[in-house]
């Protein structure tokens, strides 16, 4: 059975299991690779994608149960330009490994649409479910505020 769903505003149909987790449907289905396995249980952040705005864990999403747009690390900027997140990532070197910055970036897009003056508190709790194995927290927390700034001005 064809399953339609929408990722990065670009219409799909895919014909896998309903209990497929979006995870390897993005990776594996669609190519989009931004989007990485961690761990497997919701316990990293590693796959970090948003359905209709909200951040979700895509390993723990069943095909079946995408209730909404997808939207993956390849989509959150526009061909043109990065996402605030994503410059102030850049701006404050963020990454060093890099493989949880893409789950890093989405949950922060997450907060910031919903707090669009997030403190370090708010910062630490909304971010907590992200692991980093570098330990780059401080730069992610500068990061978020200076794209929060970025933001609130237009």
């Amino acid at each position: 059975m064809a399953i339609s769903l929408t990722v990065n505003g670009t219409t799909h149909e895919v014909q896998l299991p309903d209990n497929v987790p979006l995870l390897w449907v993005l990776r594996d289905e669609l190519g989009l690779t931004g989007t990485k396995y961690g761990c497997g249980v919701a316990a990293c952040g590693a796959c970090t994608v948003h359905i209709e705005g909200e951040a979700v864990r895509s390993c723990q999403v069943a095909l079946a149960d995408v209730w909404g747009p997808v939207t993956t690390i390849e989509g959150l900027g526009t061909p043109d330009a990065l996402h605030a997140l994503q410059q102030a990532w850049v701006d404050h070197q963020v990454a060093q490994c890099g493989y949880c910055q893409s789950g890093q970036i989405l949950q922060a897009a997450d907060l910031v649409a919903r707090n669009p003056t997030p403190t370090d508190a708010d910062i630490d709790e909304a971010m907590a479910g992200n692991l980093c194995r570098c330990g780059t927290y401080p730069r992610i927390r500068a990061a978020i505020h200076a794209a929060a700034a970025t933001l609130r001005e237009g």
